[in-house]
């Protein structure tokens, strides 16, 4: 019989478990950013989700959680013909632009980095390959937009094998309909949904014990 883990302390264990950041990106984030300039998106909720994903940033490194972020790079030249279709006019996340950095929050020198060119995470990369090599057994799901690139990988994580806890104050949409409609599915059909106090209240005592939760201390 399959052995489950069935409780976000077991399931945010730092030697089991990766903190991915989906997208943070100033072209869908920051003011004058593609989404914003081109598309009239409002883009004001990026600024407090750039904080908290940094403060659990931090908390994930102090406990010695694996960290990964993946990137777009929408450039044509990547893109599936429908996704063209649906996009019509090239220019958001284009590689090596500044509407494809990093919004705010940056990667440290033992983050990963993954790049992709469609919405799930895992699509064609090597995501998979980078979080089995380090045994990781669950996502804590970060980033924008909380119903597009977000939702995709944490459902193509489900339907690899991964438990899914996604922190509700650090993921952000234009689409307040979208985001919650995100978070709904996370709690009826797929993972657990808690915010960052949460979470860190859960990995302090979490099985990693005594240590992991000292290590906490200096993040606070």
């Amino acid at each position: 019989m399959v052995q489950t883990l069935q409780t976000i302390e077991e399931q945010v264990r730092p030697d089991r478990a990766a903190l991915i950041i989906v997208d943070l990106q100033n072209d869908f984030c920051a003011p004058g950013g593609f989404i914003n300039r081109e598309r009239g998106y409002d883009v004001s909720f990026a600024d407090a989700v750039a904080t908290n994903i940094g403060e659990t940033a931090a908390i994930a490194r102090a406990a010695g959680m694996a960290i990964v972020w993946v990137r777009s790079h929408y450039d044509f030249k990547y893109l599936t013909a429908p996704h063209i279709a649906k996009r019509q006019a090239e220019g958001c996340c284009m590689e090596g632009s500044w509407g494809a950095e990093f919004f705010r929050v940056h990667p440290q020198a033992d983050d990963a980095v993954v790049n992709k060119h469609h919405f799930s995470g895992f699509k064609d990369t090597s995501l998979d390959t980078l979080l089995r090599r380090r045994s990781v057994q669950t996502l804590i799901m970060t980033g924008v937009a909380t119903n597009v690139c977000v939702d995709s990988t944490l459902r193509d994580g489900f339907f690899l094998g991964y438990y899914i806890v996604l922190l509700e104050d650090c993921v952000g949409s234009n689409s307040k309909a979208g985001h919650e409609g995100t978070l709904a599915t996370v709690r009826n059909n797929i993972g657990i949904v808690t915010t960052v106090s949460g979470w860190r209240d859960s990995l302090a005592h979490s099985a990693s014990g005594a240590a992991a939760a000292d290590r906490l201390q200096l993040a606070r």
